[in-house]
């Protein structure tokens, strides 16, 4: 634990954060995170991606505001370096499609550079990968976004929540809030999380995951 703090204020102490006003600046991507909107399901499981996207708002020394035009919860913020708006959907999970696809039209951010952030069943709990492309893997919000963007070819921030225990059905499962264990874990995660979209934006894609994919 003491060797992942010490990295968690390293990467903090390494990066520059702070919050983006004005028109002028040159948005590079989009970073989204899906989840459900509302109290109920603030602190699921289906919700992880939400929980990054606060992560770096708070980095990012901003907070996310209402677009009624893009129907999302957004700011824009400095991290790595660039202007980056950040978001999250104020629709449900299976409809995020056409709020990311909003967003990203409005900020003039091409598909290619949007960042999605999402829960994973199929990685170990704890553990964060990256790809670009590829199917939706029974992720309605990505199946959504897909749909929404015209192609598969965002890059994705899969964050792992593991496989519902015993014969519960994969459905509930998400929409269930984190074990008590889970959640003394939790802040690691989300921190490793948003470590990972800095290091795409800071060093690229395949840079980003050499760095987490090899992470003992």
């Amino acid at each position: 634990m003491f060797a992942r703090l010490a990295r968690l204020w390293a990467g903090r102490a390494s990066s520059s954060h702070r919050s983006t006003h004005g028109e002028d600046a040159h948005v590079t991507s989009l970073v989204i995170g899906l989840g459900n909107p509302g109290p109920e399901y603030a602190e699921t499981r289906h919700n992880v991606g939400q929980m990054v996207v606060e992560e770096l708002a708070r980095r990012g020394a901003s907070s996310l505001s209402v677009s009624k035009k893009t129907h999302t919860r957004t700011a824009t913020v400095r991290l790595a370096g660039e202007a980056v708006v950040i978001g999250v959907p104020m629709s449900y999970m299976n409809v995020s499609g056409g709020p990311t696809s909003s967003l990203a039209k409005y900020h003039s951010v091409a598909p290619t550079d949007v960042v999605v952030v999402h829960d994973e069943l199929d990685i170990p709990f704890g553990t964060v990968k990256i790809k670009r492309g590829g199917g939706s893997g029974g992720h309605n919000g990505l199946k959504d976004v897909t749909k929404a963007l015209g192609t598969p070819d965002y890059v994705r921030v899969r964050v792992g929540i593991g496989r519902p225990p015993g014969r519960m059905e994969a459905a509930a499962f998400v929409l269930k809030p984190f074990s008590s264990v889970e959640r003394k874990e939790l802040p690691f995660l989300v921190d490793d999380a948003a470590d990972a979209v800095e290091a795409i934006l800071a060093s690229g894609l395949e840079a980003a995951q050499m760095r987490f994919h090899t992470k003992g």
